[in-house]
């Protein structure tokens, strides 16, 4: 008998041929209950692999927050690793000047050599890191460098320029959580043409003119939807109001004229879908859910957005849509031949404030506004 319990495997079919009972069950059940032991334990030693944060957008106690996964808030955006830090030379008094040195230099002519030469390497790999100073500059001589044979360089003084407008009269909303600033990199990120641009593509299709019930067509200008494709020409480059239909019904007036029609509504949805993607945010960043028709209930990041809005329609009317006399056509939009204007995701790419609200302005006092820069002796 006992020689038969050491041949246990052969006893145990044996017994249980003999004995049928379904075991199956309890063994399916324990080991679910010990599978979920095991990761419960994971979770508390290792952590959690989906917590969440949240960030509180509206005031307390009415829930308005935006929920991120905390993976993808510590995930850095990987274009600041590109970032170029290069402390400016502090001027000790009686340097030649850029504008003495070198011809034809109308903007940043008032740096010093060392620092002009400083900026122009910098906005080189900010701009065109392939391409070189050629790019604006044409493959002669220093001696020729000065000619404006090539639109680049015409291009680029403009947009010296804009950055510096930037810097100096829309602060309070690059820079409304502290110093962030921007450069050439904040849009262009190592590009010539920086993503994120836009151009006239309206009417895509005749038949959603006026209250047609038809949808509109597709394009990745209203983010793939069929939302109306003008909505970032009518109010980033036209000035039209941001607006919706009445809340009331049969309101006296003429829609499109008089009051928002479903057409301006559907336009609007457009714009506040394109907010949303370029800065990876839902409604609620900006609107209080509970009322987003009272302009007193609104989250503070409102009024910044609102700057934003008025900031852009600035930028594309009296920088970028003038260059269109200066660009070749192969650089000009493939439907209406216009010049490339910008909107949110040209500087924020997804991301709440652009590169992550790091401070590109720090090395570079020559683009904070357009009159001599004031250089910090204590850096």
């Amino acid at each position: 008998m006992f020689e038969k319990w050491f041949r246990f495997p052969e006893w145990f079919s044996e017994w249980n041929a003999n004995n049928p009972t379904d075991y199956y069950g309890p063994v399916i059940v324990f080991g679910a209950l010990g599978a979920g032991l095991i990761g419960l334990a994971a979770l508390v030693v290792l952590g959690q692999p989906f917590a969440t944060d949240s960030l509180q957008t509206g005031p307390r106690g009415t829930g308005m927050s935006r929920p991120e996964f905390v993976r993808s808030v510590t995930q850095p955006d990987p274009d600041i690793e590109e970032i170029v830090s290069d402390e400016p030379f502090i001027p000790e008094g009686g340097e030649a000047l850029a504008r003495d040195i070198y011809e034809n230099v109308p903007v940043l002519g008032e740096l010093t050599e060392d620092n002009f030469l400083r900026l122009m390497n910098a906005i080189t790999l900010w701009v065109s890191p392939d391409e070189g100073c050629a790019y604006c500059h044409g493959d002669g001589d220093v001696e020729t460098y000065g000619d404006d044979s090539l639109y680049t360089k015409v291009v680029s003084r403009r947009m010296i320029e804009m950055t510096r407008n930037i810097n100096e009269n829309w602060d309070d909303h690059v820079s409304a959580n502290g110093e962030v600033g921007v450069t050439c990199f904040t849009c262009h990120r190592g590009e010539p043409v920086p993503s994120g641009i836009w151009y006239r593509v309206a009417p895509v299709t005749n038949a959603t003119s006026g209250w047609s019930a038809n949808q509109n067509l597709a394009t990745e200008i209203s983010q793939s939807t069929s939302l109306p494709s003008d909505a970032l020409e009518k109010y980033l480059a036209d000035f039209e109001t941001i607006a919706v239909h009445d809340l009331e019904s049969r309101v006296p007036g003429v829609p499109g004229r008089d009051v928002p029609s479903i057409q301006d509504t559907e336009r609007t949805y457009a714009l506040m879908n394109h907010f949303a993607n370029s800065l990876g945010v839902n409604c609620v960043f900006c609107h209080n859910s509970r009322a987003f028709y009272d302009g007193a209930e609104v989250t503070p990041q409102w009024s910044i957005a609102s700057l934003g809005i008025a900031m852009v329609q600035e930028l594309n009317t009296e920088f970028l849509i003038p260059l269109g006399d200066e660009l070749p056509a192969n650089r000009l939009g493939p439907v209406h031949a216009d010049a490339p204007k910008l909107a949110c995701n040209t500087c924020h790419k997804g991301y709440q404030r652009p590169l992550q609200g790091a401070n590109v302005i720090a090395d570079w006092p020559e683009l904070r506004t357009g009159e001599a820069p004031v250089y910090d002796r204590a850096r």
